[in-house]
């Protein structure tokens, strides 16, 4: 598996200074965007990147820093230009996101449902889709807000992204004997308690091996105060691409 990675955003939902947690995936020639929260467009827009160039859009769950930005790209596609991409999410998600997230936006004449906006492809946990050429992606659900279905995706054999979740150590500990996973961008909410998202008191329990392969997104504000207190790991940085 060759694969590129540039996250338009490192922030927590509520950092200004970094946008959303959203990431752009190279592979094949082609492009996904993951995740497309409320910041998306305008870090888009930063880098250069029109909505032309994208292949396809991977949801990992329904808060606004991840599905904010949608309404925004089903219209440009549909009415600018022209387009209908491939829209991967998780099975039980797709009625949810246009119920409870889109829908009042969107809906129209003529334009009733996800689908007159995007070619949707509905995707089983566990099972492996091709995202993009040569890239394969595994959803696997994730505690992150109780009762709220959450999911992280592993692509090919070795990259994990853990999109938002508590923490969960035997998950990390045996995506690495049992799957390869050689790198993990792990969500990292600087100050405890961990109670919805992963805290970095907790990522600093884990095991020298586990840490070198951890690098760290979805933080506040208050990052530059940690860099150099993260144990093995590292921080991700917004706009850098990342080469596996």
């Amino acid at each position: 598996m060759l694969m590129d990675i540039r996250m338009l955003g490192c922030g927590s939902a509520f950092a200004k200074e970094f946008y959303n947690n959203n990431a752009i995936l190279y592979a094949g020639g082609k492009k996904l965007l993951l995740d497309c929260g409320t910041t998306a467009h305008v870090a888009m827009r930063q880098l250069g990147f029109s909505l032309a160039e994208l292949d396809g859009v991977l949801i990992t769950h329904i808060h606004a820093d991840h599905v904010g930005g949608l309404e925004e790209l089903a219209f440009q596609l549909k009415f600018q230009f022209k387009r209908r991409i491939p829209l991967y999410i998780a099975e039980p998600l797709t009625g949810i996101l246009w119920e409870h997230s889109l829908r009042g936006g969107l809906e129209q004449e003529g334009l009733l449902s996800l689908s007159d906006y995007f070619d949707v492809r509905p995707m089983r946990e566990g099972v492996p889709y091709e995202v993009l050429p040569g890239l394969v992606a595994e959803l696997l659900q994730t505690p992150h807000i109780p009762g709220k279905l959450s999911y992280s995706v592993l692509f090919g054999p070795s990259f994990f992204y853990s999109s938002d979740m508590i923490f969960v150590p035997e998950l990390l500990e045996r995506l690495v004997a049992e799957r390869g996973v050689e790198t993990i961008f792990h969500d990292c909410q600087l100050e405890p308690p961990g109670v919805v998202h992963t805290c970095l008191p907790q990522l600093l329990t884990l095991s020298g091996d586990l840490q070198r392969r951890i690098h760290l997104m979805h933080y506040g504000d208050a990052q530059p105060d940690y860099v150099g207190r993260t144990g093995e790991m590292r921080f991700v940085e917004q706009h850098r691409l990342y080469s596996f």
